[in-house]
């Protein structure tokens, strides 16, 4: 099965990143055709330093690896050094109507009362995100629940123009894991854990000290109940109950039960002292690709070559499909 995923390239990489879409395209780079892809162009949709911004995609490259990724087995590239991406995106535009475009509600959650002054790029953003998909004939898309309205449009563009022009694009289905897709906020558990918050105790980065997620997670907000029970009425307690089970693999349930005699705080003490054990190597190796910035960007240049390869053969189809050509 063709796959493509993706993830902005920012020097913040928390552990919902991690756990929800790095870990498991790791799996997924063993049993399918991958893509991976730095979606840097979806990142200055919001104002970047340029500097961090370069530094950002190499750190992008790195964890990736470090995860496990095999760029030899994976076409692992930088949105950017695709042209294609940006051209499909203003065909999509032209198919998109105003009212499927308005109806995103990630720009609404990400504008607020501002979206007189957010950029353009904002609110047109799930139609580049639609051409990221489709110019690989991807066939599945790993997303989080608050992505899936995203690929939902993918999917009517797509067949949208395989109805006006025939035939052309795979209508990609999407890929949504049990756990691990949407890891919420430690300081708001309403709220998706997101690097994007204005405090950065609502998440732990994957490159967090050993001291500072202790800290964050004993300050995570649960609620006054003692007891330790798997209860969607409880989503603070219930999150850090998910995390647990990432990292140890056992049951939300078996967890729960594993604490009756106790409280939460012997259970953020073990899943902060658990967090330590596990970051610990991830960004032992993290660290050590980054001390040879030029081979990662050999690897994000071999990547991008093989990735514009095939996205310039879709574009050919389409642009012929359209008349273009």
């Amino acid at each position: 099965m063709k796959i493509l995923t993706g993830i902005q390239p920012t020097n913040i990489l928390h552990i919902g990143n991690y756990f929800g879409a790095l870990k498991p395209a790791v799996k997924l780079s063993q049993e399918n055709d991958l893509l991976m892809m730095i979606a840097d162009y979806h990142a200055i949709t919001v104002p970047q330093d340029p500097k961090q911004l370069k530094e950002n995609i190499l750190f992008a490259t790195a964890a990736y690896i470090a995860t496990g990724i095999d760029p030899k087995k994976t076409v692992l590239f930088q949105q950017s050094q695709v042209p294609e991406h940006t051209e499909l995106g203003w065909i999509l535009q032209t198919l998109t109507y105003m009212g499927e475009a308005e109806r995103m509600t990630q720009f609404k959650d990400k504008s607020g009362d501002n979206q007189k002054r957010v950029s353009v790029g904002l609110f047109t953003y799930p139609t580049l995100m639609a051409a990221d998909i489709l110019l690989y004939n991807t066939e599945a898309v790993p997303v989080g629940a608050d992505q899936k309205q995203h690929l939902e449009l993918t999917r009517d563009l797509a067949e949208r123009f395989n109805h006006q022009f025939g035939k052309t694009f795979v209508v990609p289905e999407p890929l949504i894991p049990e756990h691990g897709a949407k890891i919420l906020s430690l300081n708001d558990p309403l709220k998706k854990m997101s690097k994007s918050s204005p405090t950065a105790k609502s998440y732990v980065s994957i490159m967090d000290t050993p001291d500072v997620i202790v800290k964050k997670i004993r300050s995570a907000v649960t609620d006054s109940e003692r007891t330790i029970t798997v209860d969607d009425n409880r989503p603070g307690l219930k999150n850090l109950l998910t995390i647990l089970h990432l990292i140890t693999g056992e049951s939300l349930v078996d967890i729960a039960g594993s604490y009756e005699d106790k409280g939460m705080k012997e259970l953020k003490d073990d899943l902060a002292e658990a967090l330590v054990l596990y970051l610990g190597p991830l960004q032992a190796e993290i660290r050590g690709l980054l001390e040879n910035k030029d081979e990662l960007q050999k690897i994000i240049e071999i990547g991008s070559r093989e990735a514009h390869k095939l996205a310039n053969n879709q574009i050919k189809i389409v642009k012929n499909k359209m008349g273009l050509l």
